[in-house]
């Protein structure tokens, strides 16, 4: 049987030394379910190149995406969460907080940071989704007042990048306490006339779009991202109806009057520089 096997070398190497792509080096799309090399992905905003689907990344991405050259300066990175309730279920609140954090690199749900855009002066605090689903803690909601601070203090505009599962849990009371703790800061804000923008993204829902991300000057999202209170399969269940088609989707819901503008984010920087422009001349 000794046709099965090449004795000699050709263009194609033998099963043996055949080698493997080494991980990381491709994507496969979540909508279309095509493959992505990593590079092209993150040339294109990381927005896939055959159907246009706005894949979830965090805040170092954006941060990529939106500051001029990724030059910026964090602040408030060492706020970490404690355990003011002693939560405790099958596993204690302070192992998965460590844990998350070892994993991601992350200390908390969200990163502030100050930089410009095109130019434009500008705080942004964005959410990440892999720490804790981007529940809203008690550090959640102190970074986004501190930022606001330093904007109202600098007087430069801010950008709140939304990505979250709501409340988290397991701070409870604590946790709801930062929906009215942000509102007012952001109450401040609008009294000096420094512009909010809300950015939602997939997906924003609980007691994040109940509270400061649907309080901007202007609200934008970027296309196909989940946006609502409670998720639709909640409903569903609730109401024991079928819902519309494409229900709690960014376009639904400006549709309904409840967003100014969907973005591609290709196109964020320059949409928000240009806004930031035409409403705060010569601040930025």
């Amino acid at each position: 049987m000794a046709w099965f096997k090449r004795e000699k070398k050709g263009i194609i190497t033998t099963t043996e030394e055949k080698l493997e792509a080494p991980d990381g080096l491709w994507n496969k799309c979540p909508n279309c379910k095509k493959a992505v090399h990593i590079s092209d992905l993150t040339e294109n905003k990381y927005v896939c190149h055959y159907c246009n689907y706005h894949l979830r990344v965090g805040s170092k991405e954006y941060f990529e995406v939106l500051f001029d050259l990724n030059n910026f300066t964090e602040l408030f990175e060492n706020l970490t969460s404690g355990d003011p309730l002693n939560f405790s279920d099958s596993k204690s609140y302070k192992d998965r907080i460590k844990e998350t954090t070892e994993k991601t690199g992350l200390k908390d749900a969200i990163r502030s940071a100050t930089g410009t855009i095109n130019g434009e002066k500008i705080v942004i605090a964005c959410m990440d989704f892999n720490f804790i689903g981007g529940s809203m803690g008690s550090v959640v909601g102190e970074k986004i007042a501190r930022s606001i601070d330093y904007a109202l203090e600098n007087k430069i505009p801010f950008l709140m990048i939304s990505k979250s599962g709501g409340a988290r849990m397991m701070e409870a009371a604590f946790s709801l306490m930062q929906m009215a703790k942000t509102s007012a800061k952001l109450a401040l804000l609008s009294q000096a006339k420094i512009p909010y923008i809300s950015l939602l993204t997939d997906p924003t829902t609980g007691g994040v779009t109940a509270s400061y991300a649907m309080l901007g000057d202007i609200n934008i999202a970027e296309p196909g991202a989940l946006i609502g209170f409670a998720g639709p399969r909640v409903i569903k269940e609730t109401i024991k109806k079928d819902l519309p088609k494409g229900f709690q989707t960014s376009e639904f819901v400006l549709e309904h009057g409840f967003l100014d503008f969907i973005v591609d984010r290709r196109d964020m920087k320059n949409k928000i520089s240009n806004f930031l422009k035409m409403v705060y001349p010569a601040k930025g």
